[in-house]
């Protein structure tokens, strides 16, 4: 079971990528799926995160708080700030607009840190900054939100407030507390989450894009150079900031995946559950979710070559 499970996690991207293909080519086949699914699964991924947390990941805060801070900033402009641009220059529809700026101001995805340790960065800043940015979430992205797109849509920022409490705060914080006072249990589950988080990603995908298929195929090549772009270009601006600001290479590359990898499971949530009207708003979250894995695999072999090479 737990060879299968490492296959799985392995393969996440692959995956993902396997079950949007299917979706969009066979929509049928989510019939039997509800789109109200969605945010307990996130709710699931967010309790495994839980789960894996340590006291010890938050001790870079306080011993490398100028770290942390120069990636958390990067992150909360930089994703954000691009997500607007794009928006702009692409001038893309209001509900296809709000969901490429949900998906800039949610927190780093907790893909990020796996990728990370592949690409040999420095994992420890890596953890710190998703955990910080998920920290700050229920408060920064809704105001985010309400800054960049209060103008176009109607943003209830009050009520994202709690929607990103319920699904994100309050299930790390019961993975969190299972850990501490059920240990056995924890070390008996904890080897499969990563294979339960991917397959929960992927089903999450999976409803997105097969509920929205017919939309797809208007708006498909659009959305996906859009999300394509945020993508890279959040990669590379978090990782020459970190140059710019003398980091050494490890933080840049930690930097650069947490800028460049979003929750974008949350931002699917989010449009789903605040901006109904705007069916297409759950779109761009859904194919962020297949491209950063994509690229995320791909950026964390020219990483990993390069910190090999400067050896810091």
């Amino acid at each position: 079971m737990k060879q299968i499970c490492s296959f799985i996690a392995k393969w996440m991207g692959a995956l993902v990528l396997l079950l949007a293909v299917a979706a969009f080519c066979f929509p049928s086949l989510t019939n039997h799926f509800e789109a109200a699914w969605i945010t307990p699964l996130l709710g699931i991924i967010m309790f495994g995160m839980g789960l894996t947390l340590e006291a010890d990941d938050f001790k870079v805060v306080f011993s490398h708080p100028k770290d942390i801070f120069i990636g958390c900033l990067a992150q909360l402009t930089i994703m954000p700030g691009i997500a607007w641009s794009l928006t702009r220059l692409f001038n893309l529809p209001p509900e296809l607009a709000i969901g490429v700026i949900l998906v800039g101001c949610c927190p780093g995805g907790t893909a990020s840190n796996l990728i990370t340790y592949l690409a040999k960065g420095d994992v420890a800043l890596s953890v710190g900054m998703t955990g910080c940015s998920t920290l700050l979430a229920p408060f920064l992205t809704p105001f985010l939100v309400l800054l960049l797109a209060g103008k176009s849509v109607d943003v209830e920022a009050a009520k994202m407030l709690l929607s990103i409490l319920e699904v994100v705060i309050v299930p790390i914080i019961a993975g969190f507390l299972v850990k501490r006072f059920f240990p056995n249990f924890t070390k008996q589950t904890v080897s499969y989450l990563p294979a339960f988080s991917s397959l929960s990603i992927a089903t999450i995908v999976f409803i997105i894009i097969g509920k929205n298929s017919d939309k797809l195929h208007n708006c498909g090549m659009l959305i996906i150079a859009v999300v394509a772009l945020h993508n890279l270009l959040g990669l590379l601006l978090g990782y020459y900031l970190g140059k710019l600001l003398g980091l050494k290479s490890k933080k840049c590359t930690a930097i650069s995946i947490e800028v460049g990898m979003q929750n974008s499971g949350l931002a699917s949530s989010l449009a789903n559950l605040h901006f109904s009207t705007y069916p297409l708003a759950v779109i761009p979250g859904a194919i962020f979710s297949v491209w950063h894995n994509l690229s995320g695999a791909l950026v964390a072999k020219i990483y990993s070559a390069m910190n090999e090479k400067d050896g810091n």
